[in-house]
């Protein structure tokens, strides 16, 4: 039986850059994969970017009310058998697409590998996230580090190079001059501390 994976980490912890290595590695053995990601996600527009330069056309982008199910069977229509799905930024899908992933991956036994966030920038969770929390059959965390080298396992979100923390939870990296940055948990409460100070 195929499986559903979650690979979750901090921002920049490379989540994109494995999912298209991950990609690269069925095809070069004559293996069909799909990538899809979800519409929220602008950054790229239809393509899937890594902070390494490269970049990939995803094949579905996913729309919220989007069945995924209905999405791959008529994909394996036009296109014949699948060996693997690749989902980027899945933070972002709804529970119920989720759920849909958990079904492609048991009842038509394709393996459905999941990169996102775990929590967004105040430690709030993901609604994509806490149903693959829950429901994966496989869970991996990739590592990254913080600017003082410990372990970042929080996101930090910058707008115009000052960390805030407050403001909607979705808000694209490098958009409206938004960044992002991994932090561990002590530099994140020492950012917000100062942050509240300064109000």
């Amino acid at each position: 039986m195929s499986k559903l994976y979650f690979r979750y980490g901090a921002m920049n912890c490379g989540k994109s850059t494995n999912l298209m290595q991950v990609a690269f590695n069925y095809e070069e053995r004559g293996m069909e994969t799909i990538i899809i990601k979800p519409g929220i996600d602008t950054k790229g527009d239809d393509k899937v970017v890594s902070r390494l330069g490269i970049e990939r056309k995803v094949d579905i982008v996913v729309r919220e009310d989007m069945n995924l199910v209905d999405e791959v069977l008529g994909y394996m229509l036009n296109c014949g058998e699948l060996h693997c799905i690749l989902a980027d930024e899945v933070q972002f899908l709804k529970k119920e697409q989720i759920d849909q992933l958990f079904e492609i991956a048991v009842k038509m036994n394709i393996p459905v590998i999941c990169y996102g966030l775990r929590t967004d920038f105040l430690m709030n969770g993901f609604e994509g996230s806490e149903r693959l929390l829950l429901i994966a059959h496989s869970i991996e965390e990739l590592k990254t580090i913080c600017a003082c080298g410990r372990k970042a396992i929080l996101n930090g979100r910058k707008i115009n190079g000052e960390f805030v923390f407050e403001g909607s939870q979705v808000a694209i990296d490098q958009e409206n001059n938004v960044e992002y940055e991994s932090l561990c948990g002590q530099c994140f409460f020492r950012e917000k501390e100062k942050y509240l100070n300064n109000k």
